[in-house]
């Protein structure tokens, strides 16, 4: 307890009496050792061999997952300084999807080598200096490591997409989903100059249970959950084309409360029949522009409904907005609002509109698309887990292709980069005088921990590994790194272990900055309670 100061005229309380404060060693070591230990927990799920985590929240549901990202969300971290680590992962995987695990367990092992300098009185100022040197040193190397390959390479984007998924559930079906992936990235690229961009959001992702994974497919246009609305229309139509609209086909309401009041019975009459009317007006002028598809945001009267079967027309109703947008991207058509406003250029096209049976459920297909810039990814599995872990999968091996489309730049895996930059960091630390060279070479060996780890989780013996591993890298041969699958040391791009190099460069930033924020802090004042005093607040730094 620091919150009493003692002044010439006796105690001063600064803060509350609730707060607890931690000063200088006692917080840092404490903030390692929180961090150490959210590293030490993914460290046996790094690389082909790593193993799962099976996760249980207070309502019974199971995840199970090897993905580092999913399991540091799931398992709710308490402690200020481990939260950090956590933004490591969450940051890595929205940046470029891939390498949460090897970023936490990075992170982990530069605090830990960082303690064993603080433990010999070097200032965490020095460290971090040494520390952020080491990192531009590493990502300068990286760049000089790395071989440029063609955006729109298929063969190469396939090894990027196949090598993501080796350490997942998946990677038995690693070769069939890859070209899934890939078919589905160069389908929705789009060129600017000489760069390409890719948007994710163009990509829809359903799951159903059912099958096993080979089943997963990707469908050249838009899956909608939805089933047709009237058993009278057709389920399939070749050559469709498609209205989009986001309005309601049904008669509209008044905006204030009114009133009709009606002294014959033949008024009634003409009433229904002028909404019969209407209806039909606005069917007949789908029918009118060609339409023989209905996609339609908002619901549609049940009237509308007959008349639209009558004309042959299959609709779908209370379509998301989100599904009216790809579907506009897919079928190149226009998504209407007002249905006066309809003409035959707003229609989409595809080859075929049809109700498919997906398990138990009827949904509707809209396949064929000439030139999609929005397609669907089908995912099968035999349960919702593997469901679920497949979708995690995917959309890392998706993030990754988008990476190397977008930075064509790629360098082996396997450890092999780390292993090579980090002996690098070793010669390249003694031009430095003083204690900032005892910081690079901690950099050094902190960097040499995702190979080992590789190794130790694929069952082979670490110091052997490594001691083989640096000869050959010394001997010239840089892409040598840890063959996990095999267990042994290859050269990992001759086995087509390769990985884009804005994945490597996002983990090497993210830890470093995430290492020297920890680092930096060497006060924790947690207050608990309110203006009141009293409970919760702060979590225990303990």
């Amino acid at each position: 307890m620091a919150s009493i100061q003692q002044g010439p005229n006796g105690p001063v309380l600064v803060l509350k009496e609730s707060a607890l404060q931690q000063k200088g060693k006692d917080a840092q070591q404490n903030n390692i050792a929180a961090a150490k230990l959210v590293a030490e927990l993914v460290k046996s799920s790094l690389g082909p061999r790593g193993l799962d985590k099976m996760l249980v929240d207070s309502l019974g549901d199971v995840t199970i997952t090897n993905d580092g990202a999913t399991i540091l969300k799931e398992i709710d971290v308490q402690h200020p300084a481990a939260k950090m680590i956590v933004e490591i992962s969450k940051t890595v995987d929205n940046e470029v999807g891939d390498g949460t695990t090897s970023s936490v367990v990075f992170g982990g092992a530069l605090l830990a080598r960082a303690e064993d300098l603080l433990k010999k009185d070097v200032h965490s100022s020095t460290i971090i200096e040494g520390f952020q040197a080491a990192s531009e040193k590493v990502l300068e190397i990286y760049s000089q490591l790395s071989q440029k390959v063609e955006p729109d390479d298929k063969t190469s984007l396939l090894k990027i997409a196949s090598t993501s998924m080796q350490s997942k559930l998946i990677s038995e079906d690693s070769s069939s989903l890859s070209k899934i992936v890939v078919d589905a990235i160069l389908s929705i690229a789009t060129k600017k100059g000489d760069e390409y961009f890719v948007d994710l959001e163009n990509i829809k992702v359903e799951k159903k249970p059912g099958g096993s994974i080979d089943d997963t497919q990707i469908v050249k246009g838009i899956v909608l959950d939805k089933e047709i609305v009237h058993s009278g229309m057709p389920t399939r139509i070749d050559n469709a084309s498609i209205a989009l609209i986001n309005s309601a086909l049904e008669i509209e309401k008044t905006e204030m409360s009114a009133e009709i009041r009606i002294t014959d019975p033949t008024q009634m009459q003409m009433f229904l029949e002028e909404e019969n009317r209407m209806l039909k007006t606005m069917v007949d002028k789908l029918h009118d522009v060609g339409a023989n598809v209905l996609i339609c945001q908002k619901g549609i009267d049940d009237i509308a409904q007959h008349y639209l079967a009558k004309h042959g027309i299959m609709a779908v109703r209370r379509v998301k907005e989100s599904d009216m947008i790809k579907l506009s991207k897919a079928t190149d058509g226009r998504v209407i609002s007002n249905l006066d406003d309809l003409t035959e250029k707003d229609l989409g096209s595809a080859d075929l509109a049809h109700q498919k049976k997906v398990e138990s459920d009827k949904w509707v297909f809209i396949e064929g698309c000439k030139h999609p810039q929005s397609v669907t990814l089908l995912i099968r599995g035999g349960t919702q887990r593997v469901i679920d872990e497949v979708d995690r999968s995917i959309h890392d091996s998706l993030m990754v292709v988008k990476d190397v489309i977008e930075k064509p730049e790629i360098v082996a895996g396997g450890g092999a980069p780390e292993s090579f930059a980090a002996s690098q960091l070793k010669d390249w630390a003694d031009n430095f005088d003083g204690r900032e060279q005892l910081a690079i070479k901690k950099y050094a060996e902190a960097l040499e921990v995702i190979p080992l780890t590789i190794s130790e989780n694929a069952g082979m013996d670490p110091i052997d590994t490594m001691a083989t591993l640096r000869s050959k890298q010394n001997q010239g041969q840089k892409w040598t790194g840890i063959d996990a699958k095999n267990t042994k040391i290859a050269d990992m791009m001759a086995i087509n272990v390769v990985e884009p190099i804005a994945v490597k460069e996002q983990i090497i930033k993210s830890a470093t900055e995430a290492a020297c924020m920890i680092l930096r802090i060497d006060d924790v004042i947690a207050i608990s309670g309110g203006p009141g005093g009293g409970g919760g607040g702060m979590p225990p730094m303990g």
